[in-house]
C-alpha cells in the first residue's frame, strides 16, 4: 500500500489493517482482553426552557480499552487517520485513562504507538514512540497497573475475583468499575475502614452488590451486613439488586438475627434503640459479620450517628465500608474521621458532565411577604382571635412561625401553573417546612389543580411519616408504570434514599440550612429516566435554598475538620446545636421553642420577582435562553454567515451539517418549536445565529417555481422535481434527500424507485446532482434578506 492510499484510509480502516493485528500478534485475547468502540459517557444533557438535548460532541469514547482480565480495565488506546502524527490522540487517550484510573495510554495513526506510561522508573521517559510490531504484551501492561495501584503478588486473586453477570451483557458504568476496584484493592491490602463517596442516582446500591458478590464469592467475608435507615431501602434492594444472592439472603425482622443466612439486610432501627433490650445486634458474637456495608453513613443527627457507631464498635473486627452521596464533615460530626479519606469519589457535578445525572434548571420565586416582611398593624389578631405579636416577621418565619393562608395558596398556584403549562402529571416533590406546612399545602393543590384533583383524588399526597395512607402510596409514587400520586407534599420522609426515577419538579418551600439536607433533596431529581424522556428536572425554590449552589461546598471536596489529639476520642463530640440535617419531621404544630404557630387568613401576598437560571457547562447557574445557547453552538461551529452558507451549499447532504449541530446540543426540532415550525433548517440557523430574516418552506418553495427552473428537464424528470419541491415545504430538507420517498405518492405513481433513478433521470449520480441542484436553488444566497 502507498503512503498516498494509506492517508485516504478511514480511521475505521486503520484500526482493521494495522492497530487490532498489531495488538493480536503483542498476545492480546480479541475475544476477552481486546474490547473496541467503548462508550465511557453518553456526553452531557443541554437544557434550555423546556427543550433537552444531549451534547454528543462531549460523550467520551475509546478506540480500544485493553483488559488483564474482565472487569480489570488496564490500557486504553486512540486511533487516529493516517493523516495525523502518531502521537495526535495522546491527549485524548489521557482523559480518558484518567477517568479510568489506568497507567497506560496509547496513540496511533497506523504507522506506530506513541505511548504514555504514569509509572515509568526514575529516568525513564514518559512519552515514548515504537513501531507497530513493538506494542506492549498483556504481562507487562498488567504489571503496570499493579505498581500504579499498590497491588502485591498475594492481592491477585482477590483483585481479580470476576464480577457477577447475568448474560445479559450489562456491565458497571466506568466509575463503577473503579469504585468497585478500588474498594477491592483496598480489602485486598489489608484495609478495614473504607469510604466510598458516590452522587445520589450513581448506582451506590449495585456498586455494593458488586463489592461483596466479588468478596464473597472470592471467601474473603461469609457473613455481610448490609445497614439501612429506611425500611423502603431494605426492600428495594431486596428484589432489586441483591437479588442473586437468592436463598442466603434475608431482611432481620421480628427482632432476630438468623445465624443461618449469610447476607443480612438490616434496618438500624431493627438492630439496636435505646434501651439494652433492644440491641439485638448483641445476640450475635462481635466475630459473626465479617463484613459491614453502611448506606448513607453521613446521615442523621449526632444521636443517629451513635447509633450505627454502637453497632460498627461491637463488630470491629469487621470489614466496615461506608457509603454516602454527601461526607459530613462538621466540627462535631465527621464520618471521614471514622472511616478515612474516600478511596474513590464520583460527584453530583462530574455525574451531570458525563451525561449520567439529569441537569436542573432553577425557578427562583421571591413573594413580596418573604422578602420585604411583614409588620401586623397594632392590636391585629390572628385566626384564633389572639393578638399576634407587634414585629416584622419574614421568610424565616414564614409556616414556622407565622402562616399566611394567601402565601400557601400563591405558593400552590404557581406550581400548578407551570406543571399546566408543561404537564401536569409530571412526578413532583413539594417539600414543607413541617407535617402541618405538608397538609396545608396539599389541601392548597387539591384547590388550584381542581378538576384533576377531583377526578383522581390521590393526585396530590401528603406522604410524611405520621401518614399511614401517605406512607402506603410511597410506592406507587416511586413507580414509573403508576401514574398516581403525581404531587407529593412532605417535610422530611423523601429528602433521602426514595429511587424517584421519573421526579421532573422538586418545590423547595422550606428553610434549609444543612448543606446535606440540601444535597440529598437535590438527589431526588437527578436520575435520567430515557424510557420516560426525562432528562432534566426543575427547581422550584421559594426560600432561597438554591443559594447552596454557589457555595463551594456544595460540590467542593470534603475537608475533616476535629481533628483528635492524642489522648482525645476519635469520635467527633455531639454538637451543642446543629443543622435542620434529618432531625425527624415536625408535626408542625408548634412554630418552634414550644411557641404555637399565628395563623392570619386575610393578609394578601404576591410574587415579587422570578427568574429562571440554566446549569452552564462549567457547573455555575447561568441565565440563557434555548436560542441563546444554540446561536453560540453554531457560531463555535461556523466563523460567520458566508463560511455557513459556503459549507452548507458545498455539503452533499444538509443533513450532515444537521447531524453535526445536533452533537452540540442544538436539535433544531426544539427551534422550530420557539421560531416557527413552518421555517426550515437552513433559515432556523441563519436567523438563530445570524439574526437573518427567516422565510417559511412554503415561501421558499414558491420562489423556485417562479423562476421556471424546471424548464430544463423532460416531462417525467420535472413532475418527480415538482414532487419534491412540495415535499420540502411540507416536511423539509432531509426528505428530499432520502431515496426511500420515491417509494411514496406522488413518485409510486411515476414509476418505481429503480425506474424514476436509471430510466428518468440516466442514474445514481445524475439523480442525486438534481436533487443538489434543486437544493441550490431553494438556499439561493439572494433570498436570505
Amino acid at each position: 500500500m502507498t503512503d498516498k492510499e494509506k492517508k485516504e484510509l478511514s480511521e475505521s480502516d486503520i484500526c482493521d489493517l494495522f492497530i487490532t493485528p498489531a495488538i493480536k500478534d503483542a498476545g492480546w485475547d480479541p475475544y476477552t482482553q481486546i474490547r473496541r468502540e467503548v462508550t465511557l459517557t453518553p456526553g452531557p444533557v443541554i437544557v434550555r426552557g423546556e427543550m433537552s438535548a444531549r451534547n454528543k460532541n462531549k460523550k467520551k469514547f475509546a478506540d480500544y480499552v485493553l483488559a488483564w482480565k474482565p472487569g480489570t480495565r488496564i490500557a486504553v488506546i486512540e486511533a487516529k487517520e493516517n493523516n495525523h502524527s502518531v502521537s495526535h490522540g495522546m491527549q485524548q487517550a489521557l482523559g480518558y485513562a484518567n477517568i479510568l484510573g489506568i497507567p497506560s495510554a496509547f496513540s496511533s495513526n497506523g504507522d506506530a504507538f506513541a505511548s504514555h506510561n504514569k509509572v515509568a522508573a526514575d529516568g525513564e521517559d514518559i512519552e515514548t514512540e515504537f513501531p507497530l510490531e513493538g506494542f506492549p504484551n498483556p504481562k507487562e501492561l498488567w504489571e503496570r497497573y499493579k505498581k500504579m495501584h499498590n497491588i502485591k503478588d498475594k492481592e491477585e486473586e482477590l483483585v481479580l475475583q470476576p464480577y457477577y453477570t447475568d448474560g445479559s451483557n450489562k456491565e458497571p458504568r466506568y466509575y463503577q468499575i473503579e469504585a468497585i476496584n478500588r474498594t477491592i484493592e483496598a480489602v485486598a491490602r489489608g484495609e478495614k475502614r473504607i469510604l466510598l463517596v458516590m452522587a445520589t442516582g450513581t448506582g451506590k446500591t449495585y456498586t455494593t452488590f458488586q463489592i461483596i458478590w466479588r468478596l464473597w464469592k472470592a471467601k474473603a467475608v461469609r457473613r455481610i451486613l448490609f445497614l439501612v435507615d429506611r425500611n423502603i431501602l431494605a426492600d428495594q434492594t431486596l428484589v432489586n439488586d441483591f437479588k442473586p444472592f437468592g436463598s442466603v439472603m434475608t431482611k432481620i425482622k421480628n427482632r432476630k438475627i438468623d445465624p443461618s443466612y449469610e447476607i443480612h439486610l438490616g434496618l438500624y432501627q431493627a438492630l439496636t434503640g435505646p434501651d439494652e433490650s433492644d440491641k439485638i445486634y448483641k445476640s450475635v458474637s462481635p466475630d459473626f459479620f465479617d463484613l459491614i456495608v453502611i448506606d448513607e453513613c453521613h446521615r442523621g443527627s449526632a444521636a443517629d450517628d451513635s447509633a450505627w457507631r454502637e453497632i460498627l464498635k461491637y463488630f470491629e473486627n469487621a470489614i466496615q465500608i461506608g457509603l454516602t452521596a454527601t461526607p459530613k464533615e462538621t466540627e462535631y460530626v465527621s464520618n471521614m474521621t471514622y472511616f478515612g479519606k474516600p478511596v474513590y469519589t464520583y460527584s453530583l457535578k462530574q455525574g451531570i458532565q458525563d451525561g449520567f445525572l439529569a441537569p436542573y434548571k432553577v425557578v427562583k420565586i421571591d413573594i413580596d411577604k418573604d422578602v420585604d416582611g411583614w409588620t401586623p398593624p397594632k392590636g391585629m389578631t390572628d385566626d384564633l382571635g389572639d393578638e399576634i405579636e407587634q414585629r416584622t416577621y419574614n421568610q424565616s418565619d414564614m409556616d414556622r412561625i407565622l402562616v399566611l393562608n394567601q402565601r400557601t395558596k400563591l405558593v400552590a398556584k404557581r406550581v400548578m401553573q407551570l406543571l399546566n403549562a408543561t404537564d401536569p402529571y409530571s412526578k413532583t416533590i413539594i417539600f414543607c417546612e413541617d407535617i402541618d406546612h405538608a397538609e396545608r399545602m396539599r389541601k392548597a393543590i387539591v384547590n388550584a389543580a381542581g378538576k384533576i384533583a377531583v377526578d383522581n383524588p390521590k393526585y396530590v399526597m401528603r406522604i410524611t411519616g405520621d401518614s399511614v395512607e401517605g406512607k402506603n402510596e410511597l410506592d406507587n409514587f416511586i413507580d414509573p408504570e403508576s401514574k398516581f400520586p403525581v404531587i407529593a407534599t412532605t417535610s422530611d420522609l423523601m429528602t433521602t434514599g426514595v429511587d424517584a426515577k421519573t421526579c421532573k419538579l422538586i418545590v423547595l418551600d422550606k428553610t434549609i440550612n444543612s448543606m446535606t439536607t440540601f444535597k440529598q433533596i437535590i438527589g431526588r431529581g437527578t436520575r435520567i429516566d430515557e424510557d420516560n424522556k426525562k432528562f432534566f428536572f426543575t427547581i422550584m425554590d421559594f426560600k432561597k435554598a438554591t443559594e447552596h449552589f454557589s457555595d463551594p461546598e456544595f460540590d467542593g471536596e470534603p475537608v475533616v475538620i476535629y481533628n483528635p489529639g492524642p489522648d482525645d476520642d476519635p469520635v467527633p463530640p455531639d454538637p451543642e446545636g446543629g443543622e435542620d440535617d434529618d432531625t425527624g419531621e415536625d408535626d408542625g404544630e408548634t412554630g418552634g421553642e414550644g411557641r404555637r404557630k399565628i395563623f392570619v387568613s386575610g393578609v394578601p401576598a404576591k410574587i415579587k420577582s422570578e427568574r429562571i437560571e440554566y446549569l452552564g457547562e462549567d457547573g455555575q447557574l447561568i441565565t440563557e435562553s434555548y436560542k441563546d445557547f444554540s446561536a453560540k453552538r453554531v457560531q463555535e461551529e461556523f466563523a460567520s454567515l458566508d463560511d455557513f452558507l459556503r459549507k452548507w451549499n458545498d455539503a452533499d447532504k444538509k443533513k450532515i451539517i444537521i447531524e453535526l449541530l445536533e452533537e452540540h446540543g442544538v436539535v433544531l426540532e426544539n427551534l422550530a418549536d420557539l421560531v416557527g415550525r413552518d421555517f426550515g433548517d437552513f433559515d432556523l440557523i441563519c436567523h438563530v445565529a445570524f439574526g437573518q430574516k427567516p422565510l417559511t418552506r412554503k415561501e421558499r418553495a414558491n420562489n423556485v417555481k417562479k423562476r421556471d427552473y424546471f424548464t430544463k428537464y423532460g416531462e417525467q424528470a420535472r413532475a418527480v422535481l415538482q414532487g419534491m419541491l412540495e415535499l420540502y415545504a411540507d416536511k423539509g430538507v432531509v426528505s428530499i434527500e432520502n431515496p426511500k420517498v420515491l417509494k411514496l405518492k406522488p413518485f409510486s405513481d411515476i414509476g418505481t424507485p429503480l425506474e424514476i433513478i436509471k430510466d428518468i433521470f440516466g442514474g445514481k449520480d445524475q439523480y442525486e446532482q438534481a436533487i443538489k441542484e434543486l437544493e441550490n436553488e431553494l438556499f439561493k444566497e439572494d433570498k436570505v434578506a
